[in-house]
């Protein structure tokens, strides 16, 4: 069980043309989201490895998400469906050893700046309630060890 007070670290990886500039239309329209996200900017969601991710979360964050165009309307045409590829075997990894409720994928285009802070919203509270830290020692201090 958390902490009441408990602040997860989440890790956003979005693709420039599509989710980053979501999250940029949410902050210019003044739409609120969790400040415990930290966004990285790829140019597109498939340069995003499964190392970048195993990093991430080896480095105390407590989950990642990954962000990218919707299927179809990518700028790389098919840069998405490699993401898609990707997370799909590395999901599997992830739940085989208990963390894969901690990684997400999910698409935005850039006119969905109020879905993407949703969507944050949401994924930050489930974190809070159930996900915790893999670098933390104990459950009591957050962690799986």
């Amino acid at each position: 069980m958390s902490k009441p007070d408990f602040e997860p670290k989440i890790i956003v990886f979005a693709c420039n043309w599509c989710s980053y500039a979501a999250m940029d239309l949410a902050g210019t329209s003044r739409t609120q989201y969790p400040h415990n996200v930290r966004i990285v900017r790829v140019m597109c969601s498939s340069r995003v490895t499964p190392e970048m991710v195993l990093t991430a979360l080896a480095e105390g964050a407590d989950a990642v998400l990954i962000t990218g165009c919707h299927p179809g309307d990518c700028h790389y045409l098919v840069g998405n469906y490699k993401t898609l590829a990707r997370y799909t075997l590395l999901k599997k990894v992830l739940d085989e050893v208990g963390l894969g409720d901690r990684v997400r994928l999910e698409w935005f285009s850039a006119g969905e700046g109020e879905r993407f802070a949703q969507y944050v919203r949401s994924f930050v509270e489930e974190v809070k309630k159930g996900a915790l830290s893999p670098k933390s020692s104990t459950p009591e201090e957050g962690g799986l060890r």
